[in-house]
């Protein structure tokens, strides 16, 4: 104790991170932990709640025990949290709604517990301000004849939790990107451990991942979700997050979906999606995507404002004009172009038919926000027409 009181002092002319001092879960003796995760649990169900705090970025949750196994959505009750506690309310009425949405198996707890998507409300059974989700059903309700498919490849970043990146020189700094992008070996793929268990963990809950690969940067990862029709796409992403800041809690290790975790000649990192309709599949359909892509350039400047949750701000960091990105200021499409605001993939160019892929969403984005703004940007009208 008389060195930590130092230490906290600053006595002894000793300066230390109080990272330096974070003892985590994943220092705890996890065959103790099996013996009880394994004990039979009787008829009952433990669900946990997951919703989306007032950052628009961070995820809280937590656990009600049911005496039964819900078989739907419908089975579950709305529950309440102290909407002060996670900027989504003020102290003196601090009461906020949790709205199961979706459901899923739970990794972490197993069969028979489960994972439940929550949308938050108000008091008054408003949408709360970092509530995209419900503004983005009512629009996929409008477009659902179109048959809009989405994908979404999200990008992340391994760090210690000194917040420096997993697997790098704790001096200095690794070699060069060139060595790292679907890498093998110790000493450019790192963490591949908690990208193996993330990625059974999803297909275990239900999440439709389909993809997994390392990035440009070393200790940077990607997956994919989707194809999904509508708002799914969204559902299953926010929840593949939940899922992968889990592992890494059991690792002691950070996921973090910075878009720009370290300045200089590192690649960002994005949430690119795929975009296409019914039309877009058919033979022909580059006519179509042609079309949104024209009706993308004329609102470049709104769309930029909600692929990140600071209007921009965090692509600005990111969206430079290099590291496979386009400027931020510019909107531009291209066949097979990964400096490009949309890219046509090769084969899509070939075969005059398939989707399109916008690279302008951050990592951080809101999944809600972005394809609601695509459907409004290339669906409505066609819905109207």
């Amino acid at each position: 104790m008389f060195i930590l009181d130092g230490l906290r002092a600053g006595s002894f002319g000793l300066h230390m991170e109080w990272s330096q001092f974070y003892i985590t879960d994943s220092s705890l003796n996890k065959a103790l932990r099996q013996q009880y995760l394994s004990l039979p649990q009787g008829p009952f169900c433990q669900v946990t709640y997951i919703w989306i705090d007032g950052s628009g970025e961070g995820l809280r949750n937590k656990t009600r025990t049911m005496e039964s196994e819900p078989k739907s959505v419908a089975d579950l009750p709305e529950w309440t949290f102290d909407g002060s506690s996670t900027g989504q309310s003020e102290g003196h009425n601090s009461d906020m709604l949790l709205i199961p949405v979706r459901m899923f198996r739970d990794p972490f707890l197993l069969d028979p517990n489960k994972l439940v998507l929550c949308e938050v409300l108000k008091h008054t059974r408003e949408p709360a301000e970092s509530n995209h989700r419900n503004k983005c059903n009512k629009v996929m309700e409008k477009v659902k004849g179109l048959q809009p498919w989405f994908g979404m490849e999200q990008e992340y970043t391994l760090l210690g939790v000194d917040g420096h990146p997993y697997g790098w020189p704790r001096l200095g700094f690794p070699k060069p990107q060139g060595l790292y992008y679907c890498s093998v070996g110790a000493d450019r793929a790192f963490g591949r451990d908690i990208v193996d268990c993330h990625y059974k963990a999803c297909l275990y809950a239900g999440i439709k991942i389909t993809g997994t690969n390392a990035e440009v940067m070393p200790s940077q990862w990607e997956y994919q979700v989707g194809p999904c029709e509508g708002i799914e796409v969204a559902d299953h992403l926010w929840m593949s997050r939940f899922v992968l800041h889990r592992v890494c809690e059991d690792f002691g290790v950070v996921a973090t979906l910075d878009p720009k975790p370290m300045v200089g000649d590192w690649n960002g990192a994005g949430c690119h999606i795929n975009v296409s309709t019914a039309s877009m599949r058919e033979e022909e359909g580059i006519e179509h995507i042609e079309k949104a892509i024209e009706k993308l350039s004329r609102r470049h400047e709104e769309h930029i404002r909600v692929y990140d949750p600071h209007g921009g701000e965090d692509n600005k960091r990111r969206l430079t004009g290099r590291h496979e990105t386009s400027s931020i200021h510019d909107f531009s499409a291209g066949v097979a172009n990964r400096g490009a605001s949309i890219r046509i993939p090769r084969q899509v160019g070939q075969e005059k038919c398939g989707y399109f892929e916008d690279r302008r969403p951050a990592a951080n984005c809101d999944p809600y926000a972005v394809t609601c703004e695509m459907a409004v940007t290339c669906m409505l009208d066609d819905v109207h027409e």
